[in-house]
């Protein structure tokens, strides 16, 4: 439980407290903003909008919300568009950061001017457009703003070990769109020149779906001598 990965104490003339969390924390995190996706979603005052930045909008105000009333999450916030760490020019979807205290992991310290976990937002399907990819999540072949491809590539999440990404399906079901990323992915592990391997498959954490919500692991090797990246997908059927 949150409660035995962590401790506080005051520190005096900056926040008000220490954070100390293991990584395991993290995914507790995620286990968090898991839970909350469908309340947000069945939410009866939540507008019924369809673009990821009005989703996303959204998503971070129920969140924010949820984290000042749970026991465990109050010292933390989520900010939209931040700018990435390493790569200033791009923009985060949505930043976790502390809020009232030093978040410390793993020897990384995080206030609320860094990001403690980093997480994209895609649609699924693509919307369509002239600089659109249908493979997006994964890889855009005409710009670099594939969802996946951001973190190998090290645009997103240089500093990080861990990420997540949250699709909002809305059209058919998180089963076959995780055939069809899956297909996307052997595909580009097929090509000789590819840095694409079947290493990067994405794989169904067992007993986690519930309520329209389908969670995925992965892993993931990076360019510019980065470390690996492990990834949670979090996909939340929106009809």
């Amino acid at each position: 439980m949150l409660a035995n990965s962590h401790s506080t104490h005051a520190q005096i003339g900056t926040f008000g407290k220490d954070v100390h969390l293991k990584m395991a924390s993290l995914y507790e995190l995620l286990d968090f903003i898991a839970d909350e996706l469908p309340r947000w979603r069945d939410r009866t005052d939540r507008k019924d909008l369809s673009s990821e930045t009005e989703l996303t909008s959204q998503l971070i105000g129920h969140l924010n919300s949820m984290a000042r009333l749970s026991t465990g999450w109050d010292f933390l916030q989520f900010r939209p568009e931040e700018p990435d760490e390493q790569q200033r020019g791009r923009k985060i979807d949505i930043a976790v950061s502390a809020c009232g205290a030093t978040v410390l992991v793993e020897g990384r310290r995080c206030t609320d001017f860094g990001t403690l976990l980093p997480i994209e937002c895609k649609r699924l399907p693509t919307p369509k457009g002239k600089d659109r990819d249908e493979r997006e999540y994964v890889i855009n072949r005409k710009k670099t703003t594939g969802g996946i491809q951001r973190f190998k590539a090290g645009h997103h999440g240089g500093e990080h070990k861990l990420a997540a990404m949250i699709a909002y399906v809305q059209d058919e079901t998180a089963e076959i769109w995780h055939r069809r990323v899956t297909s996307w992915i052997k595909e580009l592990s097929g090509t000789d020149s590819s840095e694409w391997t079947d290493k990067d498959l994405l794989h169904i954490v067992p007993d986690s779906e519930r309520a329209g919500l389908s969670i995925y692991n992965s892993t993931h090797s990076r360019r510019k001598g980065l470390p690996d990246i492990k990834m949670r997908h979090l996909w939340l059927v929106m009809n």
